[in-house]
């Protein structure tokens, strides 16, 4: 099968472009012919299909000329649409796969690919479809839900672009354009929603949804994430280094200033944060102020020497302020048998078993989460032994890469039926 695999960046920039390199991978690995169409950045991975991707533009470094260029593609990106049109022409694939496009190569692959009659899957990453925002926070970083039923005006009115009304007006345009004229329910054949908590969300805000094809597959760890947990189950707690673990975006929406200002709390225990992102500067600064020595910076990681940072943690934390869909890092720290300390939002507590794969807190609430780190420390050896193991076969039972192949392969297989039918 010829399957078109399409993502606004071609590196792993996030959890959703993780995801997207990995189906190829696995796509691959059982034989089938991967297409890749993404746009152009300096960090992508290189690929034969490049020569059509078309220029990706960074806003935040971009001349004046570009910000306007940008701004335009947002709403319809017209070079993408030009782009695709020649890659398929000149691969004709049986079906394309997309995952995040909005506001990069935007709603204009939609017309395309319906043009050229290419069944479409879509892996909903996160809630571009149904907020403005995309992350049900409104500017002062409370969660809403006020734009349900297309009263968009909302995200405008709360400066829900993260209180910066220029964007907030921007994305409230975005969305009344893309419904009226590119309705996603109209050009996608099947909706892979990684969360029941997402589809459900999805639906209660949108009707269209309802009439919709919905499925819900959970994301996968990639075999060498899993591999290298195969071993360490047993290991002895004490050749374990004793930190706690952040890592993903430095965002606002992660908690990670609720996560910094609870480890004040517990300055005789260490976390670790991997990543980068806008809130970094912010967030040192806090460190800072607070003097925390117990926090330590990373900054980006990847590959092996990542997944041991991870391995080695006594807990990951993800302390989300959003409604989360289904996250890597708790994927990928199940498969290394760490447990996770999780905010009770969104999908996260789908896959974090309260007392047994980890602890679960009051999102946003600093004294919930201090409190799960206490019930962390008070684990005797053998419990905590029990919850590594715990984590492990629910990544086993719930995110193997084959498992999701046989998933995926169904829906293409039923998709490409009921489409020429």
């Amino acid at each position: 099968m010829k399957i078109l695999l399409i993502d606004n960046f071609h590196y792993r920039r996030g959890g959703a472009e993780v995801v997207y390199l990995n189906t190829a991978d696995v796509l691959k690995s059982h034989g089938h012919n991967v297409i890749y169409f993404s746009q152009s950045w300096s960090q992508n991975i290189e690929c034969k299909y490049q020569r059509y991707f078309p220029d990706g533009i960074d806003i935040r470094t971009a001349s004046f000329k570009d910000k306007l260029k940008a701004i335009c593609s947002y709403f319809y990106n017209r070079k993408a649409s030009q782009k695709l049109e020649k890659l398929i022409r000149d691969t004709r694939p049986d079906i394309a796969h997309i995952h995040l496009f909005w506001g990069g190569l935007s709603t204009s692959v939609l017309p395309v690919l319906k043009k050229h009659s290419i069944p479409v899957v879509h892996t909903v990453h996160d809630y571009r479809m149904v907020c403005p925002g995309y992350t049900f926070k409104d500017g002062k970083g409370n969660i809403c839900e006020k734009c349900n039923y297309g009263k968009y005006l909302n995200c405008i009115n709360k400066r829900c672009a993260k209180g910066n009304l220029l964007m907030s007006i921007i994305m409230t345009v975005e969305m009344y354009f893309r419904n009226i004229l590119f309705h996603p329910t109209k050009y996608i054949s099947t909706f892979i929603f990684v969360s029941n908590f997402s589809k459900d969300r999805h639906i209660l805000h949108d009707r269209h949804f309802l009439k919709s094809r919905n499925e819900v597959v959970y994301n996968f760890s990639n075999e060498d994430v899993l591999s290298a947990g195969k071993n360490i189950i047993e290991r002895r707690v004490t050749e374990q280094q004793p930190y706690y673990l952040y890592y993903g975006r430095l965002s606002f929406e992660k908690g990670i200033q609720t996560l910094i200002t609870a480890f004040s709390q517990h300055k005789d225990l260490t976390l670790k944060i991997v990543g980068q992102g806008p809130l970094e500067n912010k967030l040192r600064t806090l460190c800072s102020k607070l003097d925390l020595a117990n926090i330590e910076f990373l900054g980006f990681k990847t590959g092996q020497e990542l997944y041991n940072i991870v391995k080695n943690a006594k807990f990951v934390c993800v302390p989300s302020e959003c409604y989360e869909n289904n996250p890597m890092t708790i994927i990928e720290a199940y498969t290394l048998s760490t447990p996770v300390i999780g905010a009770a939002i969104g999908g996260i507590t789908e896959i974090v078993q309260d007392k047994i794969t980890g602890f679960l807190f009051e999102s946003s609430n600093i004294s919930s989460l201090s409190e799960s780190i206490t019930r962390a420390e008070s684990l005797s050896l053998v419990k905590y032994l029990e919850m590594k193991k715990n984590a492990r076969i629910f990544a086993e039972k719930n995110f193997g890469k084959e498992q999701y192949y046989d998933k995926l392969v169904k829906i293409y297989d039923t998709t490409l039926k009921n489409y020429k039918r």
